[in-house]
C-alpha cells in the first residue's frame, strides 16, 4: 500500500467508491473493505498528514471536516441503533491521511 491511498487513489478516481456524502471540501464514501457490516470513510479532499498534524491545512477545514463525520454519524445511528468513530494515528495509521472510520456492527473478520 503506497503511504497515501486516499490521494493516490481514492481523489484521483483510480479507485471508485459509492459516495454517502460531499461537499467542496469533504468525501465521505462506503469503505472498498469494509471491516464492519457499516463501515464508511470521511476524508478531506485536501492533503492532511494526521489529526494531530493539519500540515498545510487550517482549522476551518478540520471543521468542515467534523461537521460531516457528525452529518454521517447521525445517520448511521438513526438506521442502525449506534455508531462508532475512529481515527488512528503514529504506526496504527495505515494511510498517512487525515480519515475518519463511522461504522456500526461487529466485525466481519
Amino acid at each position: 500500500m503506497t503511504s497515501d491511498f486516499y490521494c493516490d487513489e481514492v481523489l484521483n478516481g483510480k479507485t471508485p467508491v459509492q459516495v454517502v456524502a460531499e461537499t467542496a471540501q469533504v468525501l465521505a464514501y462506503h469503505h472498498t473493505r469494509p471491516f464492519w457490516p457499516v463501515h464508511i470513510v470521511v476524508i478531506p479532499k485536501q492533503h492532511v498528514p494526521s489529526l494531530t498534524d493539519l500540515g498545510a491545512a487550517d482549522e476551518d477545514l478540520l471543521h468542515q471536516l467534523l461537521a460531516v463525520v457528525r452529518e454521517v454519524a447521525a445517520r448511521v445511528e438513526r438506521e442502525h441503533g449506534a455508531a462508532r468513530v475512529l481515527t488512528n494515528l503514529g504506526r496504527y495509521q495505515d494511510s498517512k491521511h487525515l480519515h475518519f472510520h463511522v461504522n456500526s456492527g461487529e466485525p466481519l473478520r
